[in-house]
């Protein structure tokens, strides 16, 4: 890997662990652990597997006023934004003038006032935060959050391994999100497998 590979926030956590870590998107990433993949894609199938998917775009968008964000966002993607309620998360896609797709994207109505949370594609993040940034009025501001950790749980044990460590899992529904809280630790959790699994 090259000095120009970025790294997650967990990637020392990575090593301890023993992953074997591969360029991918800009970032290393690990592909694999000494159990090896068919191990984790079993475990994963059966129970529960925790990705970091870090290397992804987090990034706010921050106006006035939930209505002045939302059509700003509305301006640039195919999706009902002003229909989301507080929490309320919705898979789209970032359009190119002419319509084409430029990259998909999740949408989620954050609980602040004029605030919309995006997660982009890793690849595509420096440009769609380009593309955003170039279209956005005066009154919308685009904040990236690249010191942000991402991890995905996945599996059909998903909501039984976080529920163990932080109350008020159950309460998010498909397609929403909420604050959680492990240990000291604030977190933003949304249940939000865009390819339709509970996760």
């Amino acid at each position: 890997m090259s000095d120009e590979t970025h790294r997650t926030p967990l990637y020392d956590e990575h090593i301890k662990l023993g992953a074997r870590m591969v360029p991918f998107a800009g970032y290393a990433m690990p592909v694999q652990y000494p159990t090896g993949v068919l191990t984790e894609h079993n475990w994963t199938r059966e129970n529960a597997g925790l990705f970091d998917v870090s290397h992804m775009g987090q990034a706010t968008l921050r106006g006035p006023d939930f209505e002045t964000t939302a059509r700003a966002l509305e301006r640039l993607i195919p999706a009902d934004v002003m229909g989301l309620e507080p929490g309320q998360q919705r898979y789209s896609q970032l359009l190119n003038d002419e319509g084409g797709i430029i990259d998909d994207l999740m949408v989620t109505r954050g609980q602040k006032q004029g605030e919309i949370l995006l997660v982009v594609n890793a690849s595509r993040k420096i440009g769609d935060y380009a593309w955003i940034n170039e279209r956005l009025p005066e009154s919308v501001k685009l904040k990236t959050g690249d010191n942000l950790a991402l991890l995905a749980l996945q599996g059909p044990k998903a909501n039984v391994a976080l529920a163990a460590m932080a109350t008020g899992v159950d309460e998010i529904a498909f397609m929403h999100s909420g604050h959680l809280r492990i240990g000291d630790i604030h977190i933003h959790a949304s249940r939000s497998g865009y390819t339709g699994e509970d996760g």
